[in-house]
């Protein structure tokens, strides 16, 4: 009975660290690799849709909800957010034109807006090189700058130059990975004394697809340099 009882704890324990060897592996791990080829592979996602549970405080005050949001890397979203199931706030934006129903102060209107698009597309914009130090990079942009860990190729953080002395700061923890991509699951945006937590539930990327080319034709012989590789 007691060899019986050995057996079986053995065996818990083998099952473990098997369990805990497999989520260590299932993580990325690109350290020696090409940072800014990496990034540049990122440029082929042109939209990103996320759901999410929502945590917003100022001050002393916290109010929590559920949202889903449409962002495209040209800055055009669409941004719902649900309190008790029903509908509490909407933002769109497109083309540079913002509309919140109903309508929100500046600072929160910068978080949902700019925040929310510059924290899921957090490598876009940054044409100034990368630098390194202590096992972190460091991009630098004309209007924000990001630190990147050197093994997952994710961002740690980011800070948003606004103008006019304001800056938003934007913290990213967890690591998730849908369909071959791999992004961090909870996200934090601060402006002054506004604070806004993301936590990912459900996300999938759409990238540009090139439209097919045909060779036989004139026009795109000519037009397009696929047919000359």
């Amino acid at each position: 009975m007691l060899k019986r009882v050995f057996q079986l704890c053995f065996l818990n324990l083998l099952f473990v660290l098997a369990s805990c060897a497999t989520s260590r592996t299932d993580m990325p791990f690109f350290e020696g690799a090409d940072l800014e080829k990496h990034l540049l592979e990122r440029n082929s996602i042109s939209e990103i849709q996320a759901t999410f549970t929502i945590t917003y405080e100022r001050d002393n005050t916290e109010i929590r909800g559920d949202g889903i949001v449409t962002v495209s890397r040209n800055g055009d979203l669409n941004l719902r957010i649900y309190s008790f199931g029903f509908l509490a706030l909407e933002i769109t934006s497109e083309n540079g034109i913002v509309r919140s129903s109903p309508a929100i102060d500046r600072s929160r209107g910068m978080i949902l807006t700019g925040g929310i698009r510059n924290c899921f597309f957090w490598w876009d914009n940054y044409d100034t090189g990368v630098g390194e130090k202590e096992g972190m990079y460091f991009l630098r942009g004309p209007s924000r700058t990001a630190v990147i860990d050197r093994k997952t190729f994710l961002p740690v953080r980011q800070k948003v130059f606004l103008g006019e002395g304001r800056e938003m700061d934007i913290s990213y923890e967890g690591i998730g990975k849908k369909d071959g991509i791999w992004y961090p699951e909870k996200i934090r945006i601060e402006l002054l004394r506004h604070s806004v937590t993301l936590k990912i539930t459900e996300i999938s990327f759409s990238s540009v697809t090139q439209p097919k080319v045909d060779c036989d034709s004139l026009y795109d012989r000519v037009a397009d340099d696929r047919c000359f590789k």
